[in-house]
């Protein structure tokens, strides 16, 4: 990947639109918006890529909003982006039958990072999901710590095909208060692979601060924004446009 790409973001529980705080179940902010309606917009306003997280199944290990992810595929030309509960090469392969170009792996990448090889070896687009609190990864919706920082897997993921690592620091996500820029520039620091910020944005100065992230040459390839741009904080216009380096959205 080159450039740094906006990943408007798509999270469902029960077929709909929501956010939570700070990853907490228990904390949820609904939305009344159509799925693919939020999809078609994102993509209408320039959107190179749309994130969709299955957050049913990513506390369950089964799929449960499959349907809506399909439809969402089917109804946009730009790449689809999803995980959320993706923890075999068939729950993989099921996502990418109904259309989706790159599938998260965050739990299995803990557990069974075998899977991450498998899907890169068929030749899948995958990025690997480290969710942490702190530096500690966090898996099965972020309800278990693994017991393991990211700085001690990031290793096993160099040269196995991945094509991104994305990092969500779950203490700042869904809350607004901007991103954890320290801790993405350590990774960009550790890591050869791409690294996909997700986490805190709350206003367009964040998504350019993390644009202006530069360690030793290397930057940062994207953002995931969500809940600002579900609340109105930021419109997904502007949003597209602060994603912008030299001159081009990408």
């Amino acid at each position: 990947m080159t450039g740094f790409a906006l990943f408007p973001a798509i999270d469902l529980r029960d077929g709909r639109c929501v956010r939570l705080l700070q990853g907490d179940y228990d904390r949820e902010v609904r939305y009344d918006a159509d799925p693919v309606e939020v999809a078609l917009s994102f993509e209408a306003a320039g959107a190179p890529w749309i994130h969709v997280v299955d957050l049913d199944a990513a506390r369950s290990g089964t799929a449960a909003n499959h349907d809506v992810i399909a439809a969402i595929a089917g109804a946009v030309s730009v790449p689809v982006q999803s995980g959320g509960g993706v923890r075999t090469v068939e729950a993989a392969n099921a996502l990418y039958g109904v259309g989706v170009a790159r599938c998260v792996v965050g739990t299995a990448a803990v557990e069974d990072p075998s899977v991450v090889d498998r899907l890169a070896a068929l030749g899948h687009r995958v990025a690997v999901g480290l969710d942490v609190r702190g530096d500690e990864v966090a898996i099965r919706g972020w309800e278990q710590g693994s017991g393991k920082s990211i700085f001690d897997l990031l290793p096993r993921f160099a040269d196995v095909g991945a094509d991104a690592v994305i990092v969500t620091q779950i203490h700042n996500d869904g809350m607004g208060h901007g991103p954890d820029l320290d801790g993405l520039s350590r990774v960009l620091a550790a890591t050869d692979i791409d690294v996909i910020a997700s986490g805190g944005v709350g206003s367009l100065e964040h998504i350019t601060a993390l644009s202006d992230v530069d360690v030793a040459g290397r930057t940062l390839a994207g953002v995931i924004v969500g809940k600002a741009i579900h609340d109105g904080v930021i419109s997904i216009d502007d949003a597209v446009a602060a994603a912008v380096r030299d001159g081009e959205v990408v």
